[in-house]
């Protein structure tokens, strides 16, 4: 009988669970997240412990690993490979699939759409992680031990997500009439990903053949804006004047000095210096091409965060299975 674990319960994992309706669905993460919905299963695991994470995965026939750690080179280089690890070892004794929910990092600096066949980077601390925990499961799964696949999105932004630039000081900041602050240039194309179609994304792939894993598919994101654009839209959503406050990307060297966060946004200039498209191009021809507008994906984030905001994490259109 099917049953997926979901390894994290953040806005994606959320997302995913709420679009799964009807599923046998197990969550696993350190505490209980409040508002599980009823029938969810939920099992407490650590995923830097092999032995918690392979008792979450007994029984199951799926993993979603959506897991985040904090944003500190440091830690990733120590915490990535090892969770990277426990969950390939824990799917692989449960004979279970692994969808992994991954970003773009991996693709370091580039001047071209960021498609699924670039090659992984050597740049940076963090993007040299992800490169690395990606042949992680690709070796897993070209050897045979582990049917695994990637989802990647861009930054992602939706109801109730508050560590992203259109966050907590981007849309969050504008639906309580504030000014909206960036550490980044505003004016540069950017892709952002709404994380209902995130979870939608996940569900194709979980729903998929065999023959769909073994790489990577990049989620379909609604055309291209810059952040002015995208905040424009927040403000008027919210009935308030758009005012944008920013950090000039030059000093984020210098302030990263005296700030852990700056320091770590340094490294990734390369996402804001120039236009920064995934394209989705595989992934539409294989499975759906119709991601939420901005239009109704803002309105819908600053509703979440105006008072008695509702989080509408199942505004995706699960497909039908492949």
């Amino acid at each position: 009988m099917e049953r997926i674990l979901v390894l994290g319960y953040g806005p994606v994992g959320a997302a995913i669970v709420a679009q799964g309706s009807g599923r046998s669905l197990r969550v696993a993460q350190r505490s209980r997240p409040g508002g599980l919905a009823q029938g969810v299963e939920f099992t407490a695991c650590d995923v830097l412990d092999a032995e918690s994470v392979r008792t979450a995965a007994e029984g199951v026939t799926q993993i979603v690993l959506t897991v985040g750690f904090a944003y500190d080179r440091a830690v990733w280089r120590a915490d990535w490979p090892r969770a990277m690890g426990n969950v390939l070892a824990a799917a692989e004794a449960a004979g279970a699939r692994l969808v992994f929910v991954d970003n773009l990092y991996m693709y370091g600096p580039q001047t071209v759409p960021l498609h699924e066949d670039l090659p992984l980077t050597r740049h940076g601390a963090k993007p040299a992680v992800r490169a690395e925990i990606t042949r992680m499961w690709q070796d897993a799964h070209r050897t045979g031990r582990v049917r695994a696949v990637a989802v990647r999105a861009s930054d992602f932004y939706g109801p109730g997500v508050t560590l992203s630039h259109l966050g907590a000081t981007g849309l969050a900041a504008l639906a309580q009439g504030k000014p909206a602050m960036l550490v980044v240039d505003p004016d540069q194309p950017h892709d952002f990903a709404y994380v209902p179609d995130i979870a939608r994304a996940v569900w194709s792939l979980l729903d998929a053949p065999d023959a769909d894993f073994g790489q990577a598919w990049h989620v379909p994101h609604a055309p291209i804006r810059t952040t002015r654009q995208i905040l424009a839209l927040g403000a008027d959503a919210a009935g308030v004047a758009l005012k944008v406050r920013r950090v000039p990307m030059s000093l984020l060297p210098v302030l990263g000095l005296f700030t852990p966060l700056m320091r770590e946004l340094s490294e990734l200039r390369f996402q804001w210096d120039r236009p920064y498209h995934a394209d989705a191009t595989k992934f539409s021809r294989r499975f759906w091409s119709d991601p939420i507008p901005f239009e109704v994906g803002v309105a819908r984030t600053i509703r979440s965060f105006q008072p008695a905001g509702v989080m509408d994490l199942s505004a995706g259109k699960v497909p039908e299975s492949a």
